[in-house]
């Protein structure tokens, strides 16, 4: 089903996941180093631009969930993993940064690689 503007209201009010009971293999587990893919798509997108060539660490891996990127465009749900990646506040803006300042991003598989 393709998300239109005037079906948001009752998608959010439906309380539904976009989880989905797939069997697809996580490519990555709790404790592996991966490196955000350096994409710059047009429109719309979960993957935030300031982390393109950043490296982090999987933290939580949350499961199987539809792809945002193609179910928005009617490509498909493209099934994916979605993971909770941990970075340091230095690898992402720079040194000057706080060494004690960490972030966490949920990202899925089709922006990640092995680092």
């Amino acid at each position: 089903m393709l998300l239109t503007p005037d079906l948001v209201p009752a998608v959010v009010a439906s309380g539904h996941s976009a989880r989905v009971d797939a069997k697809i293999a996580p490519r990555f587990a709790p404790g592996a180093k991966v490196r955000v893919r350096n994409l710059h798509p047009t429109g719309h997108t979960r993957l935030p631009g300031y982390l393109c060539g950043k490296t982090g660490t999987v933290a939580i891996a949350h499961g199987v969930f539809v792809f945002p990127d193609t179910n928005a465009h009617g490509l498909g749900e493209k099934p994916q993993h979605c993971y909770s990646i941990h970075f340091t506040a230095q690898e992402v803006w720079g040194p000057t940064a706080s060494a004690k300042d960490t972030l966490r991003v949920d990202l899925f598989d089709d922006y990640l690689d092995p680092a």
